[in-house]
């Protein structure tokens, strides 16, 4: 039996009494062992190959569920900023006789789910899979989702069978935080799968601490312990997990009243109070994420004159939206939060002032008699993205005000994720001037180089909207080579300083990444980062 997603979203709107609960899921609403059913915002299973699809959220249910990195994110504690951690390396430093060399000291005693070893053979085949097109192993889906995480990778190489290199193009101090994003599959069981990458999805094998039983990419996932799993901090204690595929937001928290799942992500904010009246937990926590549009530089966007772009995050009441979601957010200043060291004290202050943002805009010759015409390209749900239909609504009106007219583009979230891999000028982002994403800001590269360096447009990287500008490039490179964390602090500051000045996104929210679930669910801890530990949780 499987959940048809098409009668959920027809009964949502008729109470939590009029779903159809399926048999298999019946039978685990009070489950002895601790069934943990958590309900995802993305409309499919997350692909366990390895580097999965998905966004963040397939990186948090599969890719660090089902597999493992060198290194990771402690995720223990909600009361401060997740810090990098051992993981399936023990250590890693640069090379002293050169800087473009990283010298990983992996982990003795972990085996690969099919009891296969993992070893620095094993690191270096990975690596392949996601940059070298001649190797057998080479998958051009997890290469799109994970070599943009790596950019000045360029190979990596056995020093001996615990210890493995990896080297780069040029110097680059952040590379700790973009191998954090890079999970192992197994080579063995690769093999065994006849060196196919789909056959492998339904009989995938990682390090990581849960094993995947089912897989059906529309339906669900059932994941369980991995009882032999290296860390015992991590290892899990529910009897599985079922991961569900639930894009619409009302349909989610009709599940959670129904008792057909145990866990939301991102519930409706109009619905929170009531659920919180009914016993269930609202979770949140402050994290590092940013909600905005991203706009293209590409000759005939409006969006190339900083008037234009000033006026925009001038136009938005982002205390409304606030509103509208039921405090679940923060106001957007810029890319990281106003507390965080790398804020800087920029120039440019966002904030709600429709009449400067006449004025800006009346001095690039328009107005809302002569209004800017544009398109912009947004998702129905997905992983990050809050509330994203009521979100831009709302932004859609308050620029309509000044003097810019917007018409949107829906999108499947993996479709508008391969429009970010592909760019503002490739025919995927369907004419659109801006993309609404959601960005992880934890570290400088994934924060900002990712999304304005010249060096990374399609199809190098993700700088979607085709920035280019050589100071900005210079204050990337100055981050890449400050192996020193004061000195790395200092030089982030002037780049997001910049940043903001330049008004190059439309900055609108700071997620609180709420999450609703039953009172049964015990031992969560909601890290301050996008990725969450599942192993202590316990269902009652």
């Amino acid at each position: 039996m499987t959940i048809d997603r098409r009668h959920l979203l027809r009964t949502a709107a008729l109470g939590a009494g009029a779903f159809f609960v399926p048999a298999d899921l019946a039978l685990a609403q009070a489950p002895a062992g601790g069934t943990l059913r958590i309900a995802m915002t993305a409309s499919a299973i997350p692909l366990p190959n390895g580097q999965t699809d998905q966004g963040g959220e397939g990186q948090r249910f599969i890719g660090y569920t089902l597999f493992d990195s060198l290194v990771f994110w402690d995720l223990s504690r909600s009361d401060a900023p997740s810090r990098l951690a051992p993981n399936l390396a023990t250590e890693w430093s640069v090379d002293p006789a050169d800087t473009k060399r990283w010298i990983f000291k992996l982990r003795p005693g972990v085996t690969f789910h099919d009891g296969s070893a993992f070893d620095a053979a094993a690191v270096v085949w990975n690596i392949e899979k996601l940059l070298d097109q001649s190797k057998p192993q080479f998958d051009p889906r997890q290469a799109a989702q994970g070599r943009s995480r790596i950019p000045t990778v360029l190979r990596a190489e056995v020093i001996d069978p615990m210890t493995v290199a990896v080297i780069t193009r040029e110097d680059d101090a952040l590379l700790p935080y973009g191998i954090a994003w890079i999970v192992m599959s197994s080579p063995a069981q690769w093999e065994k799968v006849g060196r196919n990458w789909d056959a492998f999805l339904n009989a995938p094998s990682g390090t990581g601490p849960f094993k995947l039983t089912e897989y059906n990419p529309r339906e669900r996932a059932v994941l369980v312990p991995n009882t032999a799993y290296w860390n015992p901090a991590r290892r899990p204690k529910t009897e599985r997990v079922i991961l569900l595929p639930m894009p619409e937001a009302n349909t989610r928290a009709a599940a959670l009243r129904a008792n057909q799942v145990d866990w939301i992500e991102a519930p409706p904010p109009d619905v929170i109070p009531s659920l919180e009246r009914a016993g269930f937990k609202i979770v949140t926590n402050e994290y590092p994420h940013v909600w905005i549009w991203h706009f293209s530089m590409m000759e005939g966007s409006p969006w190339r004159d900083i008037r234009v772009r000033q006026a925009a995050n001038l136009a938005i009441d982002r205390d409304g939206i606030a509103g509208l979601l039921g405090g679940t957010m923060q106001p957007a200043l810029g890319l990281v939060t106003a507390t965080s060291p790398w804020f800087g004290t920029p120039s440019f202050r966002v904030r709600h002032d429709p009449a400067e943002a006449r004025r800006l805009l009346a001095a690039a010759g328009f107005s809302p008699r002569n209004p800017i015409r544009t398109k912009v390209l947004i998702p129905s749900s997905g992983s990050g993205m809050m509330q994203p239909i009521p979100m831009n609504e709302a932004i859609q009106q308050g620029l309509r005000e000044v003097g810019i007219n917007v018409e949107f583009e829906v999108t499947d979230w993996n479709v508008l994720t391969t429009a970010w891999r592909a760019g503002a000028r490739d025919p995927a982002s369907r004419g659109a001037t801006a993309h609404n994403n959601s960005y992880f800001s934890q570290d400088p590269f994934t924060a900002l180089i990712r999304h304005l360096d010249s060096s990374l447009q399609s199809p190098r990287g993700t700088n979607w909207g085709h920035y280019e500008d050589p100071a900005m490039d210079a204050l990337f490179q100055q981050m890449r080579v400050a192996f020193d964390p004061a000195a790395l602090d200092a030089v982030v500051k002037q780049a997001h300083e910049k940043i903001v000045n330049e008004a190059l996104f439309l900055f609108v929210a700071h997620d609180l990444n709420p999450r609703a679930m039953r009172a049964q669910v015990r031992g969560f801890v909601q890290a301050r980062n996008w990725f969450q530990d599942l192993g202590p949780v316990t269902v009652g």
